[in-house]
């Protein structure tokens, strides 16, 4: 009988696609992961991996076993959600990941809401870009990520995933109060032409936003700085380095010196939560998303 860890290794290893990437996925050591493949193909007699370079790849034999584990899985996945669900308690472990702001504006009251409702559920949280959370839930190494969407550029959505609204966050553009359109009571995005941006770093899914928008409007954006954290965005802003664009969700204190300014055509990310839809039926993750839902008043 084939061992349930072993084909949950191989799975790591075909959807990570590295030994080291699969250790990090599974939480252990590389040694652990090549014990547990070297078990793997004792037991079903055919060679599973093969050396590539350096690394290794799934020998054909692999990737056909690796896509029947990946629907095992699935089916144990559903197994313990429809388990949980006709228990009806809320128990167990709770892995969650959010992006910056998320994590900042969503999680402490959402998970001391949690933890009060529910002293039997142990969760975890990490902070994950919103492309990197959804991959994230996909692997199974979280079980439901805080992603967004900007209202112009949805986030790409695989198959397989459910989803819930959490919040609606408004976004301004952040400026020195000297700057000559921060007596404004509403700007354009437009009217930034000019001006040097501080922006996410590149290749994240909102850079790439920011990129798109301003080319949209006929504007090639100078992009000065890049810096992950909003907050160090916003120092940037408030030493004249730039503007940058600033989603409400997570970002107070404001810096001494800096406005943020409404934008005239209203420009906000759709906030929500994801996780597998296999998972659905679990009574933790409905009640994290509840949580999260009710911690977005107190987000504003």
């Amino acid at each position: 009988m084939l061992n349930l860890e072993r084909l949950r290794t191989l799975d790591a290893l075909a959807r990570h696609g590295s030994v080291s990437g699969a250790a990090e996925g599974l939480h252990v050591t590389t040694s652990a992961v090549s014990q547990q493949m070297a078990k793997l193909e004792r037991e079903v007699g055919q060679q599973l991996l093969a050396r590539n370079g350096r690394g290794v790849r799934l020998t054909d034999a692999g990737r056909l076993l690796a896509e029947h584990a990946a629907r095992i899985l699935s089916q144990v996945a559903l197994a313990q959600s429809d388990l949980e669900a006709q228990r009806g308690q809320v128990v167990g472990e709770l892995r969650l990941a959010a992006f910056p702001t998320a994590l900042r504006g969503l999680f402490p009251v959402a998970l001391a809401a949690l933890r009060n409702d529910h002293p039997a559920l142990r969760v975890r949280s990490r902070e994950l870009a919103p492309e990197e959370g959804v991959r994230a839930v996909l692997r199974g190494d979280a079980d439901l990520a805080v992603v967004l969407d900007w209202y112009n550029k949805p986030l790409p959505m695989p198959d397989g995933l459910a989803k819930a609204p959490i919040l609606d966050d408004p976004v301004e553009v952040a400026m020195t109060e000297d700057h000559p359109l921060a007596g404004r009571d509403e700007v354009d995005l437009d009217d930034f032409a000019d001006d040097e941006w501080v922006a996410w770093p590149e290749g994240e899914f909102c850079h790439e936003w920011l990129l798109y928008t301003l080319r949209t409007k006929g504007i090639e954006p100078r992009i000065a700085h890049c810096a992950e954290e909003h907050h160090t965005q916003l120092a940037l802003v408030a030493a004249g380095l730039g503007v940058c664009v600033a989603p409400r969700l997570g970002r107070d204190p404001m810096p001494a010196g800096v406005r943020a300014v409404p934008v005239r055509h209203r420009v906000h990310r759709y906030v929500y939560a994801v996780w597998r839809a296999d998972a659905d039926r679990r009574p933790s993750i409905r009640a994290a998303v509840r949580a999260l839902q009710d911690a977005a008043p107190k987000a504003r």
